[in-house]
């Protein structure tokens, strides 16, 4: 068993030039006692089943999840499938992890927008499959087909999370996932509402709040690393999520609307060709960080190692069963991790 279960970090984070820093970072990982890697999905170089194989065929302790892919973009044979073949070559150390995707890029590419009642549907249609059911004739809010069958010999319960932000995204999560895994920049407020929520919802639906692990996604950046990273790492990160569905997280942390429009009107952040925190040049980035505020920069772990760690067990404090150390890789998670321990 890994030393620090309650610990993630996320797989090649930032903008990596190859895939295949992945089999390192799991490593480190592992042998740090990390508990899991958590795979967002990118199309460039995080295809999120080709990184669940890779990590699980070098490691042999480390949890492997997504968070997230979206479950419109594969047929739901195929996602059980990748899933199934994933939890066959780690003896079961992975979870299926969903999310609704942004939608300025699913609207670019053409994939529908997701909702609740999708979702739930389709956790419905993977438990069934992974009961070794056949499902003849779906037709239903997530899609429609004459057949769906996997295997009838395989009786197994998939573990499934849900990335979240809203509050009926938590209520869905405490009704049918097994994890959820938070945003980050919440603030703390808003963490343990988040928590409160999900756990409620898990009652209300019969089953045991402690069954539901909610996870805090908590920007790691220690003043180990160079300056010029740090501020990518937050600035242009939060920035970045400004730029995507910056009106739900101002108003989820109840912030001031009016400094999200003026941080859109400026003609700066205008003239970056794309995400802030990928293209963003160290000028660009300088001038941006006098936009957005220190307060909503805080719900982060930041300074020395010993002060990260601490701040990684405050999410703890506060309600969150595991904390997904953000934005770092185990490289430079190693100082906090080693704090942490002491």
């Amino acid at each position: 068993m890994n030393a620090y279960p309650e610990l993630g970090f996320y797989l090649l984070s930032g903008q990596p030039t190859t895939a295949r820093i992945a089999l390192d970072e799991v490593r480190e990982a592992e042998a740090m006692g990390l508990g899991t890697a958590f795979i967002s999905e990118r199309y460039n170089l995080k295809e999120a089943a080709s990184l669940s194989g890779a990590a699980g065929a070098v490691t042999s302790r480390l949890q492997i999840q997504t968070a997230a892919t979206n479950h419109n973009t594969r047929h739901p044979l195929v996602t059980a499938g990748f899933a199934r073949t994933i939890r066959s070559i780690t003896d079961g150390r992975f979870v299926l992890g969903l999310g609704r995707g942004v939608a300025l890029m699913q609207d670019t590419y053409g994939i529908p927008h997701i909702n609740s009642a999708q979702l739930e549907e389709f956790v419905g249609v993977m438990r069934r499959l992974f009961r070794g059911e056949a499902i003849v004739g779906h037709d239903g809010v997530c899609g429609s087909w004459p057949v769906l069958h996997l295997d009838s010999s395989l009786d197994e319960h998939l573990p499934m999370s849900l990335v979240a932000m809203g509050p009926e995204s938590m209520k869905l999560a405490g009704r049918c996932f097994d994890e959820v895994i938070l945003h980050t920049y919440f603030t703390d407020e808003y963490t343990e509402k988040c928590v409160r929520t999900v756990k409620e919802a898990a009652e209300q639906a019969g089953r045991n709040p402690d069954d539901v692990k909610v996870w805090s996604c908590f920007a790691t950046i220690g003043d180990h690393i160079p300056e010029e990273l740090r501020i990518k790492k937050s600035v242009g990160r939060l920035a970045t999520y400004l730029q995507g569905y910056g009106d739900l997280l101002v108003r989820l942390n109840q912030w001031d609307p009016a400094v999200l429009e003026r941080f859109r009107a400026d003609a700066v952040v205008q003239s970056v060709p794309g995400a802030i925190d990928g293209v963003g040049t160290p000028e660009q980035l300088e001038h941006i960080a006098g936009l957005i505020p220190e307060e909503w920069l805080a719900p982060s772990a930041t300074g020395s190692p010993d002060e990260c760690a601490r701040a990684v067990r405050g999410q703890l404090e506060i309600g969150c069963d595991g904390v997904i150390m953000h934005g770092a890789s185990p490289a430079e998670l190693e100082p906090i991790v080693k704090a942490y321990a002491a």
